[in-house]
């Protein structure tokens, strides 16, 4: 059961969590697409592979929602590990909150049946420190479940080499969300280390253990978003994007601005 939180913010540790009833947002704040498609099929791929009974689940970055479906988080006991203060203040559905940095912090091996990193490896510069942390914590046969943007598509690229006041920009006045850039909220700085990129993931994971049961690159939800809430802006990018299609190697879609991968350890 949940319990109010007390975080010590100069051991940088918590025991507990804020009394609220969890609340799964992710899927609710999806527009229908393929982003959220992927995602109901990352639930059915946790649903069949993970064990029946009590989960033990570390979140790696934790914001004010889970990914998690209500059957799973209701039977998971969860551990945040978050850097912002605001972060882990914020969160309500977390049996534990630390406040602490998914590179450097480590448990106990085997502690974990489920890592999520959903949203963040794009933010840290020491991703490989993160994974390897992320499977020494997991037991045999754990998941990792990622989420993450794709640096070779079209918003991958303008992520990582724009400034952050034009992330800000295009969370408040295309997306609508007025508090973006304020402490806690969204946009976060990216660095984008190599290993965002979806094949070099594949491949260090592979090298060390770990083995890709899930992955599928969506359309980013933002095309969806834009398009309800900024028709005219979002024909323009839709033209810009089928004409690189159309001149880029053939089957390259640079609108495939996002992926869901899902890790096992051997």
């Amino acid at each position: 059961m949940n319990k109010p939180a007390m975080i010590d913010f100069a051991t940088a540790t918590a025991v507990g969590a804020p009394l609220a009833p969890a609340q799964p947002q992710a899927l609710h704040d999806l527009v229908p697409g393929e982003a959220r498609d992927s995602l109901l099929a990352v639930h059915d791929v946790l649903r069949r592979r993970l064990p029946l009974g009590p989960l033990a689940t570390y979140e790696a970055g934790g914001g004010s929602c889970s990914v998690l479906p209500p059957d799973l988080l209701g039977r998971s006991r969860v551990t945040v590990v978050d850097i912002d203060e605001d972060q882990v203040r914020n969160n309500t559905y977390a049996d534990e909150a630390i406040l602490g940095d998914v590179q450097a912090y480590s448990f106990g091996r085997e502690s974990f049946d489920l890592v999520i990193c959903y949203n963040v490896i794009e933010h840290l510069p020491h991703v490989d420190a993160a994974l390897l942390n992320f499977r020494d914590a997991l037991k045999p046969g754990g998941l990792i479940l990622i989420g993450a943007p794709n640096p070779r598509s079209l918003s991958g690229v303008v992520t990582k080499y724009s400034p952050h006041w034009f992330h800000v920009w295009f969370y408040r006045t295309i997306r609508g969300i007025r508090d973006a850039g304020l402490p806690g909220e969204p946009p976060f700085p990216t660095f984008f280390h190599p290993l965002v990129t979806l094949p070099k993931l594949q491949t260090f994971a592979a090298a060390n253990g770990l083995e890709m049961i899930y992955r599928r690159e969506v359309e980013s939800p933002r095309y969806p978003e834009m398009r309800r809430r900024k028709p005219l802006f979002a024909a323009l990018v839709d033209a810009g994007t089928a004409m690189l299609n159309a001149v880029l190697p053939r089957g390259t879609d640079v609108r495939r601005g996002d992926y869901h991968v899902i890790l096992r350890k051997s």
